[in-house]
């Protein structure tokens, strides 16, 4: 494993420290994940770094950070609260997405889990959410301020004590926390949950996981922690986590999409497609090859791969070009070079009178490059219309649909 320093900017403009935990090849990484600690811990705590680093070992890169003012991160941490944890939760999202690894799966520890789950509905790229040891509201962690509220409140601000280290609170770190008691939200989150609890912790009751799986939608999971304390002080358990979070998540984020290139028992022509996830991403399966399909993020995606009307011209493009580029062989003309550009829209056609919702229309750009006549070049513009793709769509084309077994395979 690989461990890549990663920083990023919180919404003040201050600068936090991450680290990004990765397979040593990266081209095996299947999936990313973005890791929230718990409360007054930081990115090194123990599970953490163990469930990163196991998680990275099944091909999932993950990304934990220190919260505005903890651990290496700057900023105040007396001047943060519930809200602030979330937003830099999102923007870490934003951080990796604009590095071309959109997260798509947001596990949270502790008093993290309520922050994955309050930050979830506002990072478009997460499939999954995983909470270990959470409560079921930010609201939870108040019992720790319950012998300094009345000085928090008559002064504003109190140091106390919170396992073992002071830390300045302020009132309005408590307004914040009373803002954040409803489990309403849990009703729109639009991914799926699995939920980690163990029995005996000390720290958090199992009760609040309960809460968490009654408020929740479908799909949603628990598996119980017995014997692991609040902290998963034993390595075993945050293996445990680890392992059986990527088994779970295989359901609802594609983890093995490069692992199996081509579906078995696919002829010549003939074609599987597949869900890698339960939005749009899609597997391509032809005989010997796998590609991806999918939507830009504003639509639901993930962006993981051409859109279906991006294929459609990219097979009349590619069709194009090898039509002109067989035609120049044998002829031997001079092609040194051959592009195509192409955009799909619907136009409205003046000489359609009965087309009210206007007309498909592909718009196809070719350039050629070579010491070509003008005869030559009129030539082989007559020839792009003879490519087989741009026949068959322009031709009585018909599509038989019929039922078959849940595979699709014969």
């Amino acid at each position: 494993m690989q461990k890549i320093k990663f920083e990023f900017a919180n919404v003040a403009g201050h600068k936090l420290a991450g680290l990004l935990e990765t397979p040593d090849d990266e081209s095996s990484v299947c999936a990313h994940a973005l890791f929230a600690h718990c409360f007054t811990c930081g990115k090194d705590i123990a599970a953490a770094s163990r469930i990163s680093r196991a998680l990275a070992a099944e091909g999932i890169a993950v990304l934990r950070f220190d919260f505005t003012g903890l651990g290496n991160s700057d900023g105040d941490f007396a001047n943060t609260n519930f809200s602030s944890n979330v937003d830099d939760l999102i923007r870490a999202a934003e951080a990796l997405a604009t590095a071309g690894k959109p997260p798509q799966i947001l596990i949270g520890h502790s008093l993290g889990g309520a922050a994955v789950l309050a930050a979830a509905a506002r990072i478009e790229s997460v499939e999954a959410v995983v909470t270990i040891g959470a409560p079921a509201t930010a609201q939870h962690v108040e019992h720790l301020f319950r012998d300094d509220r009345e000085r928090i409140e008559a002064a504003g601000e109190a140091v106390v004590s919170l396992g073992g280290r002071e830390f300045r609170i302020q009132r309005q770190f408590l307004d914040d926390l009373d803002r954040h008691a409803s489990t309403e939200r849990l009703r729109d989150l639009d991914a799926a949950l699995l939920i980690f609890h163990s029995p005996r912790d000390e720290i958090v009751s199992i009760d609040e996981a309960a809460r968490i799986y009654q408020a929740a939608r479908h799909p949603k999971s628990f598996i119980s922690l017995d014997r692991a304390d609040h902290l998963l002080s034993n390595a075993a358990d945050s293996q445990y986590v680890a392992r059986t979070l990527a088994a779970w998540a295989s359901r609802y984020v594609a983890l093995e999409a490069t692992a199996e290139p081509a579906a078995p028992g696919l002829a010549e022509g003939e074609v599987l497609i597949t869900e890698l996830n339960h939005r749009f991403l899609r597997g391509l399966h032809g005989s010997g090859h796998f590609l991806k399909a999918d939507e830009p993020k504003k639509y639901g995606g993930s962006e993981q791969g051409p859109t279906p009307y991006d294929l459609l011209l990219m097979a009349l493009g590619a069709c194009t070009s090898m039509t002109l580029r067989m035609y120049a062989n044998r002829k031997k003309l001079p092609l040194d070079d051959v592009s195509v550009r192409l955009l799909h829209d619907r136009a409205h056609a003046e000489d359609c009178v009965d087309c009210e919702d206007g007309i498909e229309r592909i718009t196809r750009q070719i350039a050629l490059a070579g010491d070509l006549d003008a005869e030559q070049r009129a030539r082989l513009l007559e020839i792009a219309d003879r490519c087989p793709v741009h026949r068959t769509l322009e031709s009585d084309l018909r599509i038989e649909t019929e039922l078959t077994d849940q595979t699709g395979m014969r």
